[in-house]
């Protein structure tokens, strides 16, 4: 059975989960959740996200939400498959904390920047500068920590591409689309890892499934 993902193609969530599954070249079957309309907050998506939240994520009998679990899930699972995305041992200690570093630190902050200059503009919403101004330099300090990371290893989690990277990549090229890029551009190490995985194949195939939308 072909693996589907329930979401939308401008949705980051669900981004993170095409990300993971074209860098597995894995075939997967994508149903178009109407988020304008409300879809997600109805069943029949209720039966697959109680919460109502994009993405829901199908293998066979296996349902799941949350889409950084999904993609454990598909890089774990599918291991044979593709693009490394997790390490075996110790390693993989180092990958995890990089894994909750985006998730706690850098998409605290990213996010809302991310619903003020992206999304408020896209719905036709006025931007809340305070909110930008409040969130800049918290995010600045976040990019810092990276910086020094990066110095030490090509990449967040070890020396090669890994989840930890991966995770970043919807939230960060919303944002390298809005005056924040020079957050990215002013640090040397940090600019050279945010060239390098956005340059990735698999995430070239994303944008141009949100493109076409």
């Amino acid at each position: 059975m072909v693996m589907k993902v329930h979401g939308g193609v401008a949705s980051t969530a669900t981004m993170r989960v095409f990300a993971t599954l074209y860098e597995k070249d894995l075939e997967f079957e994508f149903v178009p959740v109407d988020l304008r309309a409300g879809e997600h907050k109805k069943e029949p998506f209720l039966a697959l996200n109680p919460f109502g939240q994009v993405p829901a994520f199908e293998d066979g009998d296996l349902k799941l939400f949350e889409s950084r679990a999904i993609t454990r899930y598909i890089a774990h699972a599918y291991a044979d498959k593709g693009t490394p995305l997790v390490c075996e041992g110790k390693p993989m200690a180092t990958v995890g904390v990089w894994m909750e570093v985006e998730a706690h630190q850098f998409d605290t902050f990213a996010s809302k920047l991310q619903w003020e200059l992206v999304y408020k503009p896209m719905f036709g919403m006025a931007m809340d500068a305070a909110v930008v101004e409040e969130n800049e330099p918290k995010l600045a300090k976040v990019l810092d920590v990276y910086e020094a990371r990066l110095s030490q290893s090509k990449y967040l989690g070890c020396d090669c591409f890994t989840l930890a990277d991966l995770h970043h990549l919807p939230t960060l090229t919303n944002l390298m689309g809005t005056p924040l890029k020079k957050l990215f551009d002013a640090r040397p190490k940090v600019s050279a890892w945010v060239a390098d995985i956005m340059a990735r194949p698999a995430w070239a195939k994303v944008l141009a499934m949100r493109s076409q939308k």
